[in-house]
């Protein structure tokens, strides 16, 4: 059952965003996608998807699924695996695991009948970009790597009793700094010292520079709950859908952000920059996560907001505290980034967590904790992604 109440006057706006902007499943041949209306909203079956991405088309029926585990009975699961790519989707549930990778829709997956269905926004805006890095639009070359440091002067962000997450999270970006200007790439900071920079003004620098792309760094605090630990990584949430962190479709999220225009590029940068951090660093994966932040939501270039770790966990403040870990968490990082710019200047997907374990040695090789916390977001409505060779899948909302 889907769990967003939205109210009449919500109703109509969906509706109208819709038919403005999502002209059903264009250049999608027919028989290719079999598309529902569930809770007032476009879904596609993940039957069609299997077929269309070329996994084993024989899905089970809702009723025939089986339980995650002995001890979640009630959890059905279901595991997509065409030998490149591995798909995990949980009924009633945000979750995705995408190529060992959690990843967090707008919706949750649902119910038609016995029919399991994907809302078309998070076909459009993670699925599609996930499986097909390489078809994305607007992609060009990458020149500039804006670097924000959080917070700064009399915003301290996160405390331990190591140290403060604004010092942090600048040391990292000095080091990441010297890694990328080594390989020829320009780098801005928006802070090089202990200097507080309004929120709004952060994204300016990347805006007015052409070939760009921006890299917050921040470290995570969770006051409740000390055991809280690991990376997650946010891009901008696609227009039309619920932040990660929200429960419900509100207003406000139907209002196209500026930074909008590159979402689908920033959910690329941000899987790029994820699977490298836990392929290098075994960490608990909370997941690829969507918000509208204001550095990324006025960043009209593909931005991230990167939390490397929790300063409110001992263990991992302890960590954060040590240079060689800063070093550690720099040069995962630029490696993502740099699969960022293949990807964007030679249609190259970046590597896959999967392929970072097949290069590390057998003490890196553990895979990260997996954690259930909240939800992410995506998009899909539009027209079929990138000029696909033989076929295209549904494409944006945009």
């Amino acid at each position: 059952m889907e769990p967003y109440p939205v109210r009449s006057r919500l109703f109509r706006r969906v509706a109208l965003l819709v038919a403005l902007l999502a002209p059903a499943l264009h250049q999608a041949r027919a028989g290719d996608w079999e598309v529902v209306r569930h809770d007032g909203r476009d879904y596609v079956t993940v039957r069609s998807l299997a077929s269309f991405y070329d996994f084993p088309s024989n899905v089970p029926p809702v009723s025939q699924m089986l339980p995650a585990s002995p001890t979640e009975p009630l959890t059905k699961k279901l595991l997509l695996d065409n030998g490149k790519h591995k798909i995990e989707f949980t009924l009633d549930s945000r979750l995705a695991v995408i190529d060992g990778v959690n990843q967090w829709l707008g919706f949750p997956v649902a119910a038609e009948g016995d029919r399991l269905i994907l809302s078309r926004i998070d076909l459009s805006k993670v699925i599609e970009p996930s499986l097909r890095p390489e078809f994305i639009t607007g992609l060009g070359p990458v020149d500039t790597v804006v670097l924000d440091p959080g917070h700064g002067g009399h915003d301290k962000g996160a405390v331990c009793i190591f140290g403060n997450e604004k010092d942090f999270a600048l040391d990292v970006c000095f080091r990441a700094r010297s890694l990328l200007e080594a390989k020829g790439i320009n780098v801005i900071m928006t802070r090089t010292n202990d200097t507080f920079i309004p929120l709004e003004q952060r994204p300016v620098a990347a805006n007015r520079t052409p070939h760009s792309i921006f890299v917050a760094i921040h470290f995570n605090d969770a006051i409740a709950d000390s055991d809280a630990s690991g990376f997650e990584i946010f891009s901008i949430t696609p227009q039309g859908e619920p932040s990660t962190t929200d429960n419900a479709l509100a207003l406000h999220d139907l209002h196209a952000e500026p930074g909008n225009v590159t979402d689908t590029q920033s959910l690329a940068l941000s899987e790029s920059i994820y699977h490298s951090l836990l392929g290098n660093i075994p960490q608990v994966d909370r997941g690829v996560k969507h918000a509208r932040f204001a550095v990324i939501r006025l960043a009209q270039v593909p931005a991230v907001l990167i939390e490397g770790g929790f300063l409110s966990s001992t263990t991992e403040a302890r960590q954060i505290a040590t240079p060689a870990y800063r070093q550690q968490l720099a040069e995962a990082i630029v490696t993502g980034i740099e699969g960022f710019k293949t990807l964007a200047e030679h249609k190259i997907p970046p590597k896959l967590l999967a392929d970072y374990r097949h290069e590390t040695a057998p003490a890196l090789q553990a895979a990260p904790i997996v954690v259930t916390t909240s939800p992410a977001t995506a998009d899909p409505s539009a027209p079929a992604a990138p000029p696909a060779p033989e076929k295209e899948a549904p494409s944006s909302t945009q």
